[in-house]
């Protein structure tokens, strides 16, 4: 299956956070466009999860650890770590889950 990213219609997943998701039988993409103080609130989930910053700064904890990171930084998240984050500026965002995010469908 092939894929435009211009036309995958984005789904606001939580305030402020607006995602084009594409997901295949292990794993789910989420190219997230974040609105400038949207945040994430601490949770954790069974899914492994890469996070990569293509824009702004977005500020990110990690097994109570925090970081602002910035465009090129990536994240690898672990299964079951606690984490949340907030967008110090826009953002833009690329989330990497496996396996599939299945409520994100």
């Amino acid at each position: 299956m092939n894929y435009k990213l211009s036309d995958i219609t984005p789904k606001e997943i939580m305030p402020g956070y607006h995602g084009k998701l594409v997901h295949t039988q292990n794993t789910s993409l989420a190219f997230w466009e974040v609105e400038e103080g949207a945040e994430v609130p601490e949770h954790s989930h069974m899914n492994e999860q890469i996070m990569h910053v293509i824009e702004g700064e977005f500020e990110f904890t990690l097994d109570g650890k925090t970081q602002v990171y910035h465009p090129g930084d990536i994240v690898v998240i672990a299964p079951h770590l606690k984490h949340s984050g907030k967008a110090l500026t826009p953002c833009k965002l690329l989330d990497v889950f496996s396996p599939t995010r299945e409520e994100y469908r």
